[in-house]
């Protein structure tokens, strides 16, 4: 059994050859795990290298310039000027023969001839003819229009018009592109005749914008051949990409030159998908050289290094250096150690910001939103009034759950009272905050004027609520938040709200969450508790 980032490779590489049957695929199918939705997302995000050079902007212009080694085609237009003993003005088509036909002079040859060569072959046929005093000036003027079928693994296979020196990539435009899943970008063939004519490699364009130079014939024919050998790598790369390559094997160093991993990058892991069973491989990138990859395989690359130092960041009221570099293992204590708080600085309400956290604050507010969503998509009505009022209320929710999904906590930490703090360990990217003396007190949330207040010694959580213009709500369906600087905080009764005894201290935050009106317990209860989840971990109150 082999894992499903594998087979997802194995399935577009194409083992089984590309007319392989529905039975065998079948059996392919039987012999992995279940694809989850995560993972099928994944699956359709990988796509064949090259594939994003197809946006249509080849087909959007096409190149009716010259260049001087464009040779002359049968319906080409050349203007021709002629004066002094002998004046004329015209403009000619090339013929069947490949001739122009110039009065007084008669057919001149010009099929195959260069465009840098046109205005010396025509005066050498006019000066057989008129020795002296004639001067001659040729001009190509336009390339002869062609009609080329485009066919093979493309994605909308037809006939497109062009000209004679448009360009394969223009025809490959116009016809939708390369298809990813099945189309090869090393082996693309032009027939003239029903014979090969050129070949195109299109990873010589992409890397390094070679690409053959030749003109187009009236019926020529494009053919996309069937996709060649690929291997996947993925991981620490810039281009995270399926490869393809011509033979059963491709060297491994070759591979990640196309997929350029990061610097950071010092490993591959190679899983080995066309033996009977999957066998992996787990190799430095130094040592790949000579290493051979077949279709099929899987490289991800990956950084495999051992933590020596951690970087963490000082904000707010300190002296000196705002970026710290200690070893792996540096605790708080090592960090504040070598900390120069400011004349203005609150070290008992210092503030550490952590962005695994972060991450798992956002990681329980998307889960309590889900659920949410959930209670309210599932709720039954007894009636039919009932089912329209609960039809009004779940279209608010589910927009104010909406909302809610896209704010970022702030991944606090709280360090009050704590008498391990000194011996937390850092981890790279930490955030210290050092706060500023504060002497305001902010009153958010539902209330008539949300503002911060002058700190006023002895006034209780209702008096700066006061201030602030009262509850928008009744005070009894009101829910407050006390918030300290330092984290912690107090969900308040509405007996504390008047308490003296209740300390507030100066660069508090009280909120004033709003008041929940649904027909349902649950979902008051599930709104009330994301109303304290927002407020604990970003510090907003989001009204419903």
């Amino acid at each position: 059994m082999f894992n499903v980032k594998s087979w997802k490779y194995m399935l577009v590489a194409g083992l089984a050859a590309v007319n392989c049957s529905f039975a065998v695929s079948a059996q392919v199918a039987q012999s992995v795990e279940p694809v989850t939705e995560e993972e099928i997302a994944t699956i359709e995000e990988q796509t064949a290298f090259g594939n994003f050079i197809f946006a249509g902007e080849f087909a959007n212009q096409s190149f009716v310039g010259f260049n001087p080694d464009y040779t002359i085609s049968v319906g080409d237009k050349v203007s021709l000027q002629l004066w002094g003993g002998f004046e004329f003005s015209g403009n000619f088509t090339v013929d069947a023969q490949g001739n122009i036909f110039v009065p007084k002079v008669g057919p001149v040859k010009l099929l195959g001839v260069r465009n840098a060569d046109v205005n010396q072959v025509v005066s050498e046929a006019v000066k057989r003819v008129f020795r002296k005093n004639v001067n001659v000036y040729a001009n190509l003027g336009g390339a002869e229009p062609v009609k080329v079928l485009v066919t093979g693994f493309v994605r909308q296979p037809g006939l497109f018009a062009g000209h004679a020196s448009d360009s394969v990539l223009f025809f490959l435009d116009q016809a939708g592109g390369i298809d990813p899943a099945r189309g090869s970008f090393l082996n693309v063939k032009v027939l003239r005749n029903g014979k090969e004519h050129k070949t195109v490699n299109l990873y010589d364009f992409i890397l390094s914008g070679s690409l053959p130079i030749f003109q187009l014939n009236d019926g020529d024919t494009i053919v996309v051949a069937p996709v060649l050998s690929q291997a996947g790598v993925s991981g620490d790369v810039q281009n995270d990409n399926l490869f393809e390559f011509a033979g059963p094997s491709a060297r491994a160093e070759h591979l990640l030159a196309l997929a350029r991993p990061f610097p950071q990058a010092t490993h591959v892991r190679i899983s080995r998908n066309n033996q009977p069973r999957t066998e992996v491989e787990y190799l430095p990138i130094k040592e790949l050289a000579g290493v051979e990859i077949y279709r099929g395989d899987v490289l991800e690359v990956m950084s495999d290094k051992t933590q020596g130092t951690i970087s963490v960041r000082i904000e707010g009221e300190h002296i000196g250096a705002q970026e710290l570099v200690l070893p792996y293992g540096a605790t708080m204590g090592d960090v504040l150690g070598r900390v120069r708080f400011g004349p203005n600085a609150q070290p008992e309400a210092i503030q550490l910001m952590r962005e695994s956290v972060k991450k798992r604050q956002k990681e329980t507010l998307q889960a309590q939103l889900r659920a949410l969503e959930s209670s309210v998509l599932t709720a039954r009505s007894k009636t039919a009034a009932e089912a329209d009022l609960r039809q009004r209320e779940s279209e608010m929710i589910l927009q104010w759950v909406e909302r809610a999904r896209k704010i970022e906590p702030n991944g606090q930490v709280s360090l009050a009272g704590s008498s391990q703090r000194d011996d937390i360990l850092m981890e790279p990217g930490d955030i210290i905050r050092i706060p500023r003396v504060s002497k305001l007190v902010m009153v958010h949330g539902d209330v008539l004027f949300p503002n911060a207040m002058a700190f006023r010694d002895n006034s209780t959580v209702q008096d700066y609520i006061n201030l602030a213009g009262g509850f928008t709500q009744s005070r009894s369906a009101a829910n407050v938040l006390l918030l300290h600087r330092d984290g912690t905080f107090t969900k308040l009764k509405k007996s504390q709200l008047n308490k003296r005894s209740l300390v507030i201290q100066p660069g508090d935050e009280i909120f004033v969450l709003p008041k929940v009106q649904t027909k349902s317990f649950q979902l008051a209860s599930d709104l009330i508790n994301i109303f304290y989840q927002l407020a604990l971990s970003a510090g907003v109150v989001l009204r419903l």
